[in-house]
């Protein structure tokens, strides 16, 4: 779907279909196994009747997805359908979790509009209620489990609906800048003088990609009011960009003429990168913005004697013209796509069958082509990337069959 939505209703996972998949793990996967994996066996996903997972032996001894009071990450190898539970969405915060009393919430349009506005959440849903499948992650997400990621169905208000109950933007008007409740005092540098000032978590978006149809104003995902983990009780959602530029505890917009320079967009969420121009060296510094092309293998599973590989897929919604897994030093083998997983923005599935893998350590990777005929990068392409951020490299992982 390429834009919001009329709402309909969401086939978020219930407590009754959880409570049914953990009994069907406890009565019939246990005992294949799938506890040799380091996590409960109830918490795996339900497949194929049969079917058991493969393990990873690339996971990391310490892994762990137990949720903390400032980060959750989900674990990739227990996806069991398109959308993820609201309560397994990947959070991560800079400033902790801020305390917004949602009774007397007010959402404040200042700077360069016409009608300067304080909307309260009555006000901001009266404008209209669609959902829109949006999938993301962080821009620091990387192997090889990639759990800072997730796909939910939300519900909200497109941001030019917004910006046009205020009377619309002023002609002077060049971005629209989003602060959150969650702040903290710190010390500014500038030129090696500290200034103590209070810093709003805050970032902006441009006025032509501000009034476009993407963005939006969400106040639930997957048919429930939003948590505090999720930024209630209204976030900014971007389509197709990272996970940063999701606003959480909305509390202002405001457009203005000045570019934005705070930290978490100039300084602290930026791309650096080296490339040999004529056999020079030269380094850009780029925004985080667009999420770029990727791809990773999620699980490995294996019925009888029959493996699958599951592929998850992440961009910007450029439409994607293939996905490929390549075992070990073989060629490049076409993936199928998942026919449940078709929203533009959203993450998308493929599997890959792989036909009679002898027994031994495996290497899998995937790669994901899109319609402009854009690759994922191999391995080794982004070695002059000095930043972790924006990991969209292919990236291999190992597997060992029985």
């Amino acid at each position: 779907m390429d834009q919001l939505q009329p709402r309909q209703p969401v086939p978020s996972a219930s407590d009754t279909l959880l409570e049914t998949r953990r009994r069907l793990l406890k009565g019939g996967l246990a005992a294949a196994g799938i506890s040799l994996l380091g996590v409960p066996e109830w918490v795996l996903p339900v497949m194929a009747q049969g079917a058991v997972l493969v393990p990873f032996t690339d996971v990391p001894a310490d892994a762990n997805f137990t949720p903390t009071p400032d980060r959750r990450t989900l674990d990739t190898r227990r996806i069991d359908g398109p959308i993820t539970p609201a309560d397994q969405f990947f959070t991560l915060q800079h400033y902790g979790h801020p305390t917004v009393d949602i009774a007397n919430y007010r959402l404040t349009l200042s700077g360069l509009v016409e009608r300067p506005l304080s909307l309260t959440l009555a006000d901001v849903r009266s404008l209209g209620s669609q959902d829109m499948v949006v999938g993301f992650e962080c821009s620091g997400n990387r192997g090889p489990l990639q759990g800072a990621s997730g796909n939910g169905r939300w519900t909200g208000v497109p941001l030019r609906t917004v910006l046009e109950r205020a009377g619309g933007l002023k002609t002077a008007a060049r971005e629209v800048v989003f602060f959150g409740a969650d702040g903290a005092e710190e010390e500014v540098d500038w030129r090696g003088r500290k200034f103590p000032v209070t810093v709003k978590f805050g970032r902006s978006l441009s006025t032509e990609k501000a009034l476009s149809p993407e963005p939006f104003l969400a106040w639930a995902l997957n048919g429930q009011p939003l948590t505090t983990h999720q930024g209630a009780p209204l976030r900014l959602v971007v389509p197709g960009w990272y996970g940063v530029a999701n606003v959480k505890w909305l509390m202002e917009i405001r457009p203005q003429q000045e570019r934005y320079v705070g930290k978490w967009q100039a300084r602290e969420y930026r791309t650096i990168k080296g490339e040999m121009v004529d056999g020079v060296m030269k380094w850009y510094e780029t925004a985080i913005e667009e999420m770029r092309l990727k791809s990773w293998v999620a699980r490995v599973t294996r019925e009888g004697t029959r493996h699958r590989v599951l592929v998850v897929t992440l961009n910007d919604g450029t439409p994607l013209r293939s996905v490929e897994v390549k075992v070990d030093n073989g060629s490049w083998q076409p993936a199928t796509a998942d026919a449940s997983t078709t929203e533009k923005y959203g993450w998308r599935f493929y599997t890959y069958d792989w036909p009679n893998p002898t027994p031994g350590e495996h290497t899998l990777v995937s790669r994901v082509t899109d319609a402009n005929g854009q690759v994922q990068p191999e391995p080794d392409a982004l070695a002059n990337k000095v930043t972790f951020l924006e990991s969209h490299q292919q990236a291999p992982r190992t597997v060992m069959v029985s």
